[in-house]
């Protein structure tokens, strides 16, 4: 197996263990049942102490504008990496050289990536796993920006010339 595939599968693996088990922090409502007195129902209801709503943040705030913003440019330094990789002569492991070359289609896929980041994120918030919501960006720069390093890192391919 390939350096790169290994490098596709973990960043698969690790993105599929983010986004497991979205309702897991679910909330119970506390019982709406009268309070009774001396065996009976209270003919006035109780009033219960209101439970102070946990401090959430909006889900567009400062951090993750820019959380998503250094998604959005690992993103762009994969593109780079994986065309100048391709100009180097090297061959793509993680989608197919045809993809890589058409320029247009491999910009969607990689704005693609970047939404699908962002959206994993929502969920995450929307559920209430606030920490999982801010590490499902923070991987996902970690391994695109290693990627992308890798491909300027390898040496360039030297194929023989062909002699007709």
């Amino acid at each position: 197996m390939t350096k790169s595939l290994k490098w596709a599968i973990t960043e698969l693996s690790l993105l599929l263990i983010l986004c497991g088990a979205p309702g897991a922090g679910a909330q119970q409502t506390p019982s709406s049942k009268p309070e009774s007195v001396g065996g009976e129902a209270a003919a006035i209801p109780v009033k219960r102490e209101r439970i102070a709503p946990r401090s959430e943040h909006r889900f567009w705030d400062k951090e993750n504008d820019w959380l998503f913003a250094g998604v959005g440019a690992a993103r762009t330094l994969d593109y780079f990496s994986t065309l100048n990789l391709r100009r180097r002569g090297d061959q793509e492991l993680l989608v197919t050289n045809d993809l890589v070359d058409n320029h247009a289609a491999f910009a969607v896929v990689e704005a693609a990536g970047t939404g699908v980041s962002i959206g994993a994120s929502y969920l995450f918030h929307r559920y209430g796993h606030h920490k999982l919501e801010r590490w499902t960006s923070i991987v996902h720069i970690g391994l695109t920006t290693t990627g992308a390093a890798r491909n300027y890192g390898l040496k360039t391919a030297h194929h023989p010339a062909s002699v007709p």
